[in-house]
Order: structure tokens, then sequence, then C-alpha cells
């Protein structure tokens, strides 16, 4: 587990937020210092890192026929927004992923390593895939199992993502969801999910929600 890959989209609005009153220097220098304390502090078996941004454009939004994707999103962003991604391409090398999102290749990265990586970052989205996790505000390390990755994935059919609004099943939260899904198999949990969304809103959700593990990837339903 020497290689890091870091979501560098939420460090974005965490430290953008954070150092909204500060002066440019004191953003970059903040994030600087939370970056290398992640790395040389947290996580001081890391070797190599690897930074990902969101771009243009995303595949998803053709998908969302129920709410539009990502459609409750009207904060404004952090006041050094830009200047902070420009900071994390010139100094550690961010890629910037366009038509997709920076969480799809966080999961592409992390399938290609396998266990000699870790993913760095607080979306519960991510915990669908398997292999190392850690929560930087927690400060917890943790291993994702297949079994875990697809019962993670599923429970969100149902619960929704608010954040990205994508709709679930109304009444159904965390805890109900587990109770519906734990101990079934794959195609037992696209089952449930079929009876409570109908097919065709298991189907946009899965595309919603699925995580890419490679470049020409996509959901399909288990048959």
């Amino acid at each position: 587990m020497n290689h890091a890959l870091i979501d560098a989209d939420i460090l974005v609005y965490r430290i953008g937020f954070a150092t909204n009153d500060d002066t440019e220097d004191m953003a970059i220098r903040t994030m600087a210092g939370f970056i290398e304390d992640i790395l040389m502090v947290d996580l001081p078996q890391v070797q190599r890192w690897e930074l990902f941004l969101t771009g243009k454009n995303n595949f998803r939004y053709d998908y969302a026929t129920t709410a539009p994707y990502k459609g409750n999103r009207t904060s404004d962003k952090p006041v050094h927004y830009g200047l902070l991604r420009e900071y994390l391409m010139a100094a550690w090398s961010a890629h910037v992923t366009d038509g997709l999102e920076a969480d799809d290749m966080l999961a592409i990265r992390s399938t290609e390593l396998g266990d000699d990586s870790v993913l760095i970052t607080l979306d519960k989205d991510l915990d669908q895939v398997v292999g190392w996790h850690y929560n930087f505000v927690k400060k917890i390390k943790y291993f994702i199992t297949e079994p875990e990755g697809l019962l993670n994935f599923y429970k969100q059919f149902l619960v929704g993502d608010r954040i990205d609004n994508i709709i679930g099943v109304k009444g159904i939260g965390a805890k109900k969801a587990q109770k519906l899904l734990e101990d079934k198999s794959e195609q037992e949990m696209w089952g449930v999910v079929v009876e409570l969304l109908g097919e065709e809103r298991a189907m946009e959700n899965g595309h919603l929600l699925y995580m890419l593990r490679s470049l020409d990837d996509k959901f399909t339903a288990p048959v």
C-alpha cells in the first residue's frame, strides 16, 4: 500500500472554504501543508501519489432523467477555487478528467493497482471500490472487500445521494437499506432494487452511482 490516490476535488473545496478570508499565498501554503501531512505523517509508507480533479462534461448527465444530476448544487465555489486547482496541477501534477469524474479515475487506478494503492477521500461513493481507503478527517484506514463494496453500491440505489441529486426510495435510509440487502447475492440485491424502484429507475441509478473500473466500462445489470 505505497501508492496514494487522492481525491483532489474534495481538497479544493475543503481547503478553499477554510481559506476564503486568507491571502492567495496562505491558501496555497495551507493546501501544501495539508497534503504533506497526509502523505508524510498519516501514511508514511506511501512512496508515490496521484491526484485527480474533475474536468469538463460528464457522461452521467445523459442518464439522469428523474432529476438533473448534481442539479441541486447552487452554492458558490470557494474564493480560491481556480487558484488551488491550478496549484495542484502545477505543483502536484494533478490529472484533470474530462467526460467523467475524478471519482471514476480514482476507482480505475485503484482497480489497476490493487492492494498496492490507498484511496484518499471522504466520498462514500468510492466505498463500492475494493481495496484500501483512508478517511483523512477521521484518520481511519480501512479495507473494502468485494462483498462489502457490492452491498455499499446497492444500498445507494435505495438511499439515493442528496449531494449528487440522485433519488432513492422514499422512507428508506441506510439502516433499512442494509437490512433489505445484506446476506444477498448481487442478483438478489438487484431484484430488491428493481422491485422498489422499477427497472427503468434502477438502471438510471445504476449508471449514475456506478464508479467506472476501466475507461471502457459502464454499469450493467447482473444476470
